[in-house]
């Protein structure tokens, strides 16, 4: 019993994430409209799972943080993106608090096999 209160919890956990990243309010009254906005809500929160999943497993306070907390920390990040000679610079303001967590993450993703 306890096994299925727990899994339910992450279910409903799942969708709290998904209402913060904007599915609490659909935007417009057209079917149409509102349904390229859940699209788009879906896939937000597919990329949030996936960046969790992929490059922030082993960080404890961003692996399970509120979505809030992650646009505050990493989806809002001011740097620069770069390419010289066939090569990505990241630059980022070595003041800001949170840089150590997101250059793992962005070295993570980014030695990933490309698919073929």
């Amino acid at each position: 019993m306890d096994a299925l209160h727990r899994h339910h919890a992450v279910v409903e956990d799942r969708v709290r994430t998904n209402k913060a990243m904007g599915l609490h309010n659909l935007p417009a009254k057209s079917w149409t409209a509102n349904r390229s906005w859940m699209l788009a809500a879906n896939v937000a929160a597919d990329l949030d799972a996936w960046l969790r999943f992929l490059a922030l497993h082993d960080q404890d306070d961003l692996a399970d943080a509120e979505p809030q907390t992650m646009r505050m920390r990493i989806y809002h990040q001011a740097g620069r993106l770069a390419r010289h000679a066939r090569v990505r610079h990241l630059r980022l303001d070595a003041s800001w608090p949170w840089a150590t967590p997101f250059t793992l993450a962005w070295n993570r993703l980014t030695s990933l096999p490309q698919t073929t």
